[in-house]
Parts: C-alpha cells; structure tokens; sequence
C-alpha cells in the first residue's frame, strides 16, 4: 500500500470517527437535557402539589391563623415552601399581601372549568368561604428552550464534512492540474517544463509521479538534443565526400583520360560514406537503446586477449606494440560482440597515437569487494590530448585540435562509450603525466546483466 492510500484511508476514517462521535455525543447531550428538564419539573410540579394540599388541609382545619403560623415556620427553611397567595372572592389575599395580578389571572383562567391545576387549587374553608390558592412560582411561564434544533445540528454536520471534503479534494486535484499542465506544456514541444516546484513538498505516489515525469522530459530532451546533434553532425561529415564525388564525375565528364582516376576516387569516396553510413546507425540504435543485444556468458579475459592480439599485428607494422597481461578467466554475462568493437575501437585508437617505438598497454582486473567491479585500462605513450577535449571526444564526429586532418569519421569512441553505457558500465579518459593518454573503463558484473536484461 502506498503513502497516498494511507493518507486517504485515515483522512475518511477521520472524517466518519469525528462525525460518529459528535453526533453521539450531541445525541446524549440532547437527551441528557430533556431527562433533567422533565425530572426538574415533574420535581417542581410534585413539591407544588404537596405545598397546595398542605396548605389547603390547614385551612380547612385551623383557618387563615394556622397557615400563617406554618408558612412562617416553613421560610426558616429556605426553598421549603415557594410564595403562596390564598385569595378569597373578594380577591383579597386573606393573608393581607398584594397578589401579582398576572399570576392571579393565570390561576383563575386555570381554574374555571376544574378545582384543581398545575400550580393552583380551589378549596372550601368553614371560616373564609372558597379560597384560591397558587404559587406564582409554578403559573410562571416556561423558559423558553434554548437546545439548537435538530436541523441545525445537522447542517453544522453537513458544513463540517464539507469542509473536510473540500480540503481533501483541493489536496489531490491541485498537484493532478498541475501534472496536466505539465503534460499540455510537453507535448507542445516544451521539454524544459518541470513539475516538481509546483507540487511542492509532498510525499506520496503523486510527488514521485511528477519526479518520474521530470525524469522522462529530461531524458526526451536529451534524446532529442542528441537526434539534433547527430542530424546536423551527419550533414557536415557527409558534405565533404559528396562534395568530392560531385568533382570526380565533372572531371571524368570534363577529360575522358581521367576515367580511371575518377572512377577511383568515386569507389573510394563510396566506400566511406558507406562505413560512415553504418557506424552512425550503430550509434544511433546505441543511443536510442533500440539494438538487439543476445547475451550469452563468455570470458572477458580471452575476448580482451583476442582484441589485443589483432592490434598487435597492425602494431608490429607500424613498429609499436601492444602488451596485455592476461590474468585468470573472468565470465560476464553480455553481448561479446558489442564489448569486442567498443574495446577494439579505444586499442585501436591508442595504436594510432602512441608514440613510434613504444607500446600500447592494457590491463584488466577485478575487484570482488566493490561488486565484482571490472577495470579495464588502456594507456598509450602519444602526446595525449587537451585537456578541453577530454570531456569531448567521446562525442560522436568530435575530433580535437590534433585530430583535424587525421583520417577517420570520431565515430569509434562514440560507439564504444554506447556499448559500454548500454552494459551499464562507464568509460573515462584521462592524461597521464609521463605516458599520454589513459582511457579506463568500469563495468559491473551485477550491472551487465540487469543492463541487458532490460
């Protein structure tokens, strides 16, 4: 499960837990306060009743002289006995106090068609005739309920998951708007468009979707780059033997005497453009990932042996060497062939410009510490080159300042940086002082094979 599912899972689990809870809870607040509100007043309806009776017994019994005497001996006790008014038809309180008017008239409405009601009570006494007795206290009205209604609960419930809706669906859409436009922005043809300023910090499967597309525009931009390059690179290597294959048939047209010559030059010119032909659909299929690799297990020793032996021969005509010392087998998984030219391309070109006399030296080891890392280096006695170029002349059709006139299309070392970059290795150039130029390349045993894998 990713980060982003988590985020969600928690974000509703969240969201229906505080719901739960506050709707719970705001339902036995509710109820908690009815139950008090009806005990309160059945409480309060009980004590009335039992305060009316009372007083109407000792009426009956003792007259206005005993109620008196029992309400100022209740009033010692505070809340025992609320204020009670006992009215006669004259509408006189017989205990002479000035009755409130509202509440009388609430006790008289009360009392019309029964003797008896919530708060007041119509008795009839042997010395003060019919008396009405009320307690303004219960006649009172209710307050009114201050409970927020039961829809606006809900609408706070309903405004509270809305808000967290809200939040929530801001929080994905945002980053996806901005994938969009970034994906608009690519396919317009903007390859320098990036998304991972404007998704900001996150950390989830969306961020690392923005990082993958930085990554794919970056590579496409390469890639194209490259296409270019090599486009306009090709244009400019093959002007030059088309320009001479032009001269060749207007001179063969001009003097038929120069037919031989001609025809030479034109096989000639020909046969370049041809090996330029091949070697730059080699480095374009290199580069575009697109060629067709069989792997097989093999000796790297023995192929590196091979490789060098056949410079040797080539060597020994031009009065250099070549030496190699051979160590034990070492068995990679990968294509022997690919590895074969891109070797071959860097012993041949040191042969070309070691120094008459000396010797082109390879060596090769392997270092099980270090991920059976595989060094492979090549170091010839020439003048090695500018330091400007070194960065350079794996390059394709990149020749330095000492190549300019030198035969050759600056394909060969293109080709083997591809290959060796295509096994998942590195190749690097570098001057040596006292010798001239070193060329070392790395590769991996683990990282060939998930290299040609792929």
């Amino acid at each position: 499960m990713g980060r982003l599912f988590w985020k969600l899972f928690f974000a509703f689990w969240l969201t229906l837990g505080v719901t739960v809870a506050s709707t719970g809870v705001t339902t036995l607040w509710l109820g908690d306060m009815e139950i008090r509100a009806k005990d309160s007043v059945l409480a309060a309806d009980k004590r009335h009743k039992f305060v009316l009776e009372m007083a109407a017994s000792l009426l009956r019994h003792g007259g206005a002289q005993a109620l008196r005497e029992w309400m100022a001996e209740a009033s010692t006790n505070v809340g025992m006995v609320p204020p009670l008014y006992a009215i006669n038809e004259a509408g006189q309180d017989i205990l002479q106090r000035e009755p409130p008017a509202d509440a009388l008239a609430r006790a008289r409405q009360l009392t019309q068609d029964s003797d008896q009601a919530s708060g007041a009570l119509r008795v009839a006494t042997p010395v003060d005739g019919r008396l009405l007795l009320f307690i303004p206290l219960a006649l009172a009205p209710q307050p009114p309920d201050n409970r927020p209604p039961l829809w606006v609960l809900l609408l706070m419930g309903t405004l509270a998951s809305a808000a967290v809706s809200a939040a929530l669906a801001y929080y994905l859409t945002r980053p996806i708007h901005s994938l969009r436009w970034a994906f608009n922005a690519a396919a317009a043809g903007a390859l320098d468009t990036r998304v991972a300023s404007r998704i900001g910090k996150r950390r989830d499967e969306i961020a690392d979707l923005g990082g993958d597309f930085d990554r794919m525009v970056h590579r496409l931009e390469i890639l194209l780059a490259t296409q270019k390059r090599l486009l306009r690179d090709i244009s400019h290597e093959f002007r030059s033997p088309l320009a001479r294959l032009h001269a060749a048939v207007g001179l063969a047209r001009q003097d038929d005497s120069k037919l031989g010559i001609s025809l030479i030059r034109i096989e000639k010119e020909a046969e370049r453009l041809d090996k330029m032909l091949g070697e730059t659909l080699t480095l374009a299929r290199l580069e575009n990932g697109c060629a067709q690799m069989p792997r097989e297990s093999f000796d790297l020793a023995e192929l590196i042996e091979d490789v060098a032996e056949d410079a040797r021969f080539e060597a020994w005509l031009s009065h250099r060497q070549v030496h190699f010392l051979k160590i034990s087998g070492v068995f990679v998984d990968g294509n022997p062939e690919m590895l074969r030219r891109a070797i071959d391309n860097i012993i041949r070109n040191a042969v070309r410009h070691t120094a008459e006399g000396s010797a082109v030296e390879v060596s090769l080891t392997v270092d099980s510490a270090a991920n059976d890392q595989i060094e492979i280096k090549i170091k010839d006695y020439g003048q090695g080159v500018a330091e400007s170029d070194l960065e350079h002349i794996f390059e394709a059709f990149y020749r330095g300042q000492a190549e300019r006139t030198a035969d050759g299309f600056g394909l060969g070392l293109a080709i083997a940086d591809s290959a060796i970059r295509a096994h998942g290795g590195s190749v690097v150039a570098s001057n040596v002082a006292g010798a001239g130029l070193l060329v070392t390349i790395r590769l991996s045993i683990s990282s060939m094979t998930t290299q040609l894998a792929a």
